[in-house]
């Protein structure tokens, strides 16, 4: 049995006529120590995806599972680093992530709660900044305090939902090189997000592209069978890389392609009216 299983899951929003289903029959297993991707395009699911396996929301259908046991809502045992950093703006950066330890180590005294924050934000590299708050970080250092949180809790898997995806292009390049050292360090189980291929290619063993929705599914696993620690610059002479990049966007345009052959014809009124409105333009 894997370590973090997805079964047969579907999952839908609205009601009767107006329900959209946003994943349908996705499974997923990853072992212990694993880093996994997956890759898609916006709108595709993949946020609904994280929230299963966080617990944040219900299967319609099929089931999540941590370690054999049903996901029934959120837990310790799952950390998560949302996109807009999700920090509480009138606590300090020392005092966000000591919130969270406090929650997930409520046995603790005050000295071993005040290691433990000290040691993340020492991981992450802002012990200087831990008198902070929110609104006098950049962008950059903002993402790392929830990493630190996230990792100060922790959790037995991480989810990181697109952390890096509001980033400038050189900051979000250096919080993927810190990413994985972090990982290197403590093998967390890892699932990322990401609409970024090349991210995932960089970070993960396994990618798993996610189809173009609605109703998206998973589709084949792609290995990434290079050498670890990996650098950028070198990766893009790589043929192997070159060849599993090619691999998941093959895929991914094939399945928005066929997604968009699948959608009914526009009517003929609004063909009409969209051809009138070319004319005019």
């Amino acid at each position: 049995m894997a370590f973090l299983e997805i079964d047969a899951v579907s999952k839908g929003y609205g009601k009767d006529g107006a329900r959209t289903n946003v994943l349908s029959g996705v499974s997923l297993a990853i072992e212990r120590g694993e880093f996994v991707a997956v890759v898609g395009f916006s709108g595709a699911g993949k946020t609904t995806l994280i929230s299963l396996l966080a617990g944040l929301i219900k299967p319609d259908s099929g089931a999540v599972r941590v370690n054999g046991k049903p996901v029934e809502g959120p837990g310790m045992d799952r950390g998560v680093v949302f996109q807009n950093y999700s920090l509480l703006p009138w606590l300090t950066t020392y005092e966000n992530i000591e919130l969270a330890v406090a929650q997930a180590f409520p046995q603790e005294d005050a000295s071993t709660r005040d290691k433990r924050v000290l040691r993340y934000l020492t991981l992450v590299g802002l012990a200087a900044a831990k008198g902070k708050r929110p609104s006098e970080l950049s962008g950059g250092m903002r993402q790392r305090v929830s990493v630190a949180r996230a990792l100060a809790m922790e959790p037995e898997v991480l989810l990181l939902d697109e952390p890096l995806g509001a980033l400038d292009a050189l900051t979000r390049a250096t919080l993927q090189g810190e990413i994985a050292r972090i990982w290197q360090a403590d093998r967390k189980t890892v699932l990322l997000i990401t609409n970024d291929v090349d991210e995932a290619i960089l970070l993960a063993d396994r990618i798993l592209p996610l189809g173009a929705g609605p109703g998206a599914a998973l589709g084949p696993e792609v290995r990434v069978d290079l050498e670890r620690p990996r650098d950028r610059r070198e990766l893009s002479r790589d043929p192997r890389f070159k060849a599993i990049r090619h691999e998941l966007v093959t895929w991914l345009l094939a399945s928005a392609e066929k997604r968009r052959s699948l959608r009914p014809p526009k009517p003929a009124a609004v063909v009409a009216d969209l051809k009138e409105a070319e004319v005019r333009a």
